[in-house]
């Protein structure tokens, strides 16, 4: 087993998944620069290693990066493509959502469009609204996409190498705080499927339901409320799409309780999906109202304190446990 953040378990994920298959390239702004860069960082040395007909740096234009990629797929290679910040999405959107989403329904499933946007996201670095906005629920509503965004570097692994070996279009949401974070990942080549959730602690009173950096807050909270008695159920979805309905309604059915956390800002975003699910299929099983935590429905502030405070804390998760828990 070793031990490293997340952005060298992606690196070693598109290593192996180029090695393995020569029509694997990647493609955007900046990547080739990895052979100077960082050794945690996400494409550190593929230039280097392998050459640049398969590490494209690209023009600073979204949409482009994600044109090549849809017409790369169309042609039978297998595009990983990178977008470097989530707002940046809508630019690509266009050929992502009109054009990479749709092309396997319109050929009534005869044609294979794999293709991976990488996209880079999250508050805390004081970047501001224009880079830190978290935009996965707006990809969750694109029929034609799967959803991923993972919480660990093995789990980051694992999903990424499913991700460009999937014959549909995924878009694979990394969070830049989780690339410094050091976590255990196997060393044999693995991969993990798509569409299953992940139980990161195991509880009986509350189910908290969330992906990516918020996981982190989550273990956090579930600690200190073990303190005073409280048991935390953690369910990571790691893919919001295709959703693992089993995994969350079995957790709920088993504590009656639910709050759903997320960094993304409130109105419209992917917690709404999740209390809906629960209310569809597990109401009955509800033992009080269900929580949301999220973010504000502001932009992302640049100061440092404003950004604190927009980013979901513990405090806030637990504040939101307590108010539907009865000891």
């Amino acid at each position: 087993m070793q031990s490293f953040g997340m952005g060298q378990a992606i690196n070693q994920a598109l290593r192996e998944e180029m090695l393995r298959d020569d029509d694997v390239f990647l493609a955007g702004e900046g990547i080739g620069v990895g052979i100077h860069s960082s050794p945690m960082l996400p494409t550190d040395g593929l230039l280097k290693d392998f050459g640049a007909k398969r590490v494209k740096d690209t023009p600073v234009s979204e949409a482009a990066i994600a044109g090549l990629a849809v017409g790369a797929a169309s042609v039978g290679l297998r595009p990983v493509v990178e977008i470097m910040f989530n707002p940046f999405f809508t630019l690509a959107s266009d050929m992502i959502v009109n054009h990479a989403a749709k092309l396997r329904y319109l050929s009534g499933g005869k044609s294979a469009f794999p293709l991976v946007v990488r996209i880079k996201s999250g508050a805390g670095f004081g970047a501001g609204c224009q880079h830190s906005h978290n935009l996965e629920a707006w990809a969750a509503h694109c029929p034609g996409l799967k959803v991923v965004m993972p919480a660990t570097p093995a789990d980051a692994k694992g999903l990424l190498k499913s991700a460009i070996r999937d014959p549909n279009p995924v878009i694979f949401i990394e969070d830049m705080m989780l690339y410094f974070v050091p976590g255990p990942v196997p060393e044999e080549d693995y991969l993990i499927p798509i569409g299953k959730a992940d139980i990161k602690r195991q509880g009986t009173d509350v189910t908290l339901v969330t992906w990516s950096k918020m996981v982190g807050v989550a273990l956090k909270a579930a600690e200190q409320l073990a303190q005073e008695g409280i048991d935390l159920e953690i369910v990571d979805l790691r893919t919001l799409v295709p959703m693992d309905k089993k995994t969350l309604l079995d957790s709920v059915r088993k504590t009656g309780r639910l709050v759903v956390l997320h960094e993304a800002t409130r109105t419209g975003g992917f917690a709404g999906e999740v209390s809906a699910v629960v209310m569809e299929e597990a109401f009955d099983r509800l033992k009080a109202p269900l929580r949301r935590v999220t973010g504000p429905d502001i932009p992302v502030p640049a100061s440092p304190p404003l950004e604190r405070f927009y980013i979901p804390s513990e405090k806030n998760l637990i504040s939101a446990v307590k108010e539907i828990i009865v000891k």
